[in-house]
């Protein structure tokens, strides 16, 4: 007999892959393509909300300086529309401001005592707007609340360089709360 050769031992069959490293391969490949551009991108973003200075609110003079009320006969272009809201101008065009910072009754109060304090605050801001010039803030394009007003706080600066708030006047004059959005709503009737 001949010489006997020895088998050879079977290899482990792996499965087909059906090409699934190569797909793998191209997606790290724009993985890592994206990867640099998009870190650089939120790395700038970041620099910029958090290290530009914050815009210093823009304060304009106004041009009224005759405010009535509105609702009267033969009212002036500027009126005042109840202790924390203005009207410039009429009809469709016309613009209302909200006064931000302070907060008063409403004219169609709870009870008679809100509606009279309510009344006092309409006079007192009609009084201050038509006591001298004053500086809005907001600039060309001021922020709206839900109501479409537009939202700005008012300050009169003195000769004597002395910054006025209206805020701080109504609400030292007990006309008026801290504007704080409803969280801590003041009951006028009690």
């Amino acid at each position: 007999m001949g010489r006997i050769s020895p088998f050879r031992k079977r290899r482990k069959v792996k499965p087909p892959r059906f090409r699934t490293g190569r797909r793998k391969r191209i997606w790290r490949a724009r993985l890592r393509a994206w990867f640099g551009p998009v870190l650089l991108m939120g790395a700038l973003v970041a620099v910029w909300l958090f290290a530009a200075p914050a815009a210093k609110p823009e304060w304009t003079p106004s041009s009224h300086s005759n405010f009535g009320l509105c609702g009267e006969r033969g009212r002036p272009f500027a009126c005042v529309t109840d202790g924390d809201t203005v009207t410039l101008g009429y009809g469709q065009t016309a613009r209302r401001i909200r006064l931000t910072g302070f907060d008063t009754p409403e004219l169609d109060g709870a009870c008679p005592a809100e509606a009279s304090r309510a009344q006092e605050a309409r006079l007192a801001l009609q009084s201050w707007l038509n006591a001298g010039p004053f500086e809005w803030d907001g600039g060309s394009q001021p922020p709206y609340d839900r109501y479409g007003r537009e939202l700005r706080s008012v300050r009169r600066v003195h000769p004597d360089g002395r910054v006025e708030k209206l805020a701080d006047t109504m609400v030292d004059a007990s006309l008026a709360n801290t504007d704080d959005w409803g969280l801590f709503a003041r009951d006028w009737c009690g």
